[in-house]
């Protein structure tokens, strides 16, 4: 069996189309939306919008943790444009979900990250594609557990949940081969950005149930510039897949 897997495809069309090549069947673990480009403040929905200028501006008050003065001067943009916000975000993340799942191959196992929007993908989701949250499916023999989303945090991403939510999600799951989730288990080392220059938010519960299940392998991605990119915890090998928008390769896994 040959897996590819990939995260944080943020917007990547044309490598998506190709991610699956030579794999029996794709997972991807979710951030399909490009927003705000952190390394291309001139790529993403709010800079086809406003501008690259004002992408860069709403990027540096962010990165400087101004969260409250980075919503003011952006509403500010939002009243300008003279049409309902959530409105256009919705146009606008719709026609980046029509492009990427018309060239998701059949299978793909799918499950959100934090920038998605959940309620958006019945529309887009094709035969072959099966999307899990808290649930588990079999991939060629091997249990495969799937978590999406993220934890709540000062960004107020589409997809955040409470740390009880997604510990239920977690638990949910159970004991499986494989753990596939959007964000990674708590350790420092997986969560901080060298790039960005700050921790994400990890999950204290999977790293609970990674001590008490022991999976073989743990895959996720979220943090796209990670400190270290794997490491192990008892058997469990704990793998961040890569920033798919930068890297355009697929994770390879063969069993």
């Amino acid at each position: 069996m040959r897996v590819h897997v990939v995260s944080d495809v943020h917007g990547s069309v044309e490598a998506l189309a190709q991610a699956a090549a030579g794999a029996d069947a794709l997972v991807c673990l979710g951030d399909l939306v490009l927003f705000l480009d952190y390394q291309d403040p001139g790529g993403g929905i709010f800079a086809e919008l406003f501008g690259a200028e004002a992408a860069a501006r709403l990027i540096a008050l962010r990165s400087a943790k101004q969260f409250e003065q980075a919503r003011a001067w952006s509403r500010a943009l939002w009243d300008g444009l003279g049409e309902d916000p959530r409105e256009v975000i919705q146009r606008k993340v719709k026609e980046q979900y029509a492009a990427l799942f018309a060239v998701l191959p059949d299978p793909t196992y799918l499950t959100y990250g934090n920038v998605d929007v959940p309620a958006l993908w019945p529309e887009f989701t094709r035969p072959g594609h099966t999307v899990l949250d808290g649930q588990t499916v079999d991939i060629g023999g091997r249990t495969w557990g799937f978590v999406g989303g993220g934890l709540q945090t000062p960004m107020r991403t589409p997809y955040e949940v409470s740390d009880e939510d997604y510990a239920a999600k977690v638990a949910a799951v159970g004991a499986v081969d494989v753990l596939a989730c959007h964000i990674p288990p708590d350790v420092p080392e997986l969560l901080y950005d060298v790039e960005a220059r700050r921790f994400e938010r990890g999950s204290s519960a999977t790293l609970q149930a990674i001590r008490d299940t022991q999976p073989g392998l743990v895959l996720f991605g979220h943090v796209h510039q990670p400190l270290q990119g794997r490491l192990r915890i008892g058997r469990t090998e704990c793998v961040n897949v890569g920033h798919f928008r930068g890297c355009g390769v697929p994770f390879v896994l063969e069993y």
